[in-house]
């Protein structure tokens, strides 16, 4: 542990692997079975429980508490597993737990922003550059896409999934899978719309949503069912890979999409 800088007051289990560079600020807990990257800052009174992996230039506020053991009723006991990726923001009381059994996991890849409050459940998968805001709060067994953003309060349901590119708003209750690149909000959530300010600010061909939109208009605003609208997409829009991504995802979903 060469390079890493401890505060007098926080406890480390001498078999924690810590990165160099890593900053372990007061009052912080790290557990058996952590292993922490290079570079990353633990501001004060941060809990990591293994086992649990982190990744590289991770930053954790106050109070957050990251690798507990998850809350499903039939854990079991056995160690269980968290990985989280590289540029990581955890802020402040933010909480994810590990899978309840030892051949599953909880993942979290790289340069998510998890505001305060939220919490990522047992044996969720979530993606790159997603933003969770304050309260955003995901039950066990959840995916969650790349660039995916979801509004404060916002509650998933287990075994949910939302696409990439896509945003929930405040408050949305997500009882099923919210497709790439679209606007869910209400509770229940039913999608609003086509995530235009966010296809605009990540440099999407006009041409691109263009094809997503008309996507929408077929499968939530035309008469046809979900198997007739997926049908008219192929059969309507030039194909691209938002098309080929909005069609993967209905026709593998396992909860039914929300209309």
């Amino acid at each position: 542990m060469s390079d890493v800088e401890i505060h007098p007051t926080a406890i480390v289990d001498p078999t924690a692997q810590l990165g160099n560079g890593t900053i372990i600020g007061p009052y912080c807990i790290i557990g058996p079975d952590v292993e922490v990257g290079q570079s990353c800052w633990l501001q004060h009174h941060v809990t990591l429980m293994g086992p649990v992996r982190v990744g590289a230039r991770n930053k954790f506020y106050a109070y957050c508490s990251i690798g507990q053991q998850t809350q499903d009723l039939k854990y079991a006991g056995e160690p269980t597993y968290l990985e989280i990726g590289d540029e990581n923001t955890f802020r402040e009381f933010m909480t994810v737990n590990r899978s309840t059994k030892s051949d599953g996991k909880t993942q979290i890849a790289d340069r998510g922003n998890f505001l305060a409050y939220s919490h990522i459940g047992h044996d969720c998968i979530v993606g790159d550059a997603v933003v969770f805001s304050n309260n955003g709060t995901l039950a066990g067994h959840v995916r969650i896409d790349d660039h995916a953003i979801m509004g404060g309060l916002t509650a998933v349901h287990q075994f949910c999934r939302i696409g990439r590119f896509a945003i929930t708003g405040g408050c949305s209750k997500i009882v099923q899978d919210v497709p790439p690149f679209m606007i869910a909000d209400g509770n229940p959530a039913e999608i609003r719309g086509v995530n235009l300010v966010g296809l605009e600010r990540n440099g999407f061909a006009p041409e691109s949503v263009k094809a997503i939109k008309e996507a929408f208009r077929l499968i939530y605003r035309s008469k046809l069912n979900t198997q007739q609208a997926l049908e008219a997409v192929r059969n309507e829009i030039a194909p691209c890979p938002e098309i080929a991504q909005i069609i993967d995802f209905i026709e593998t979903t396992e909860r039914g999409i929300i209309r």
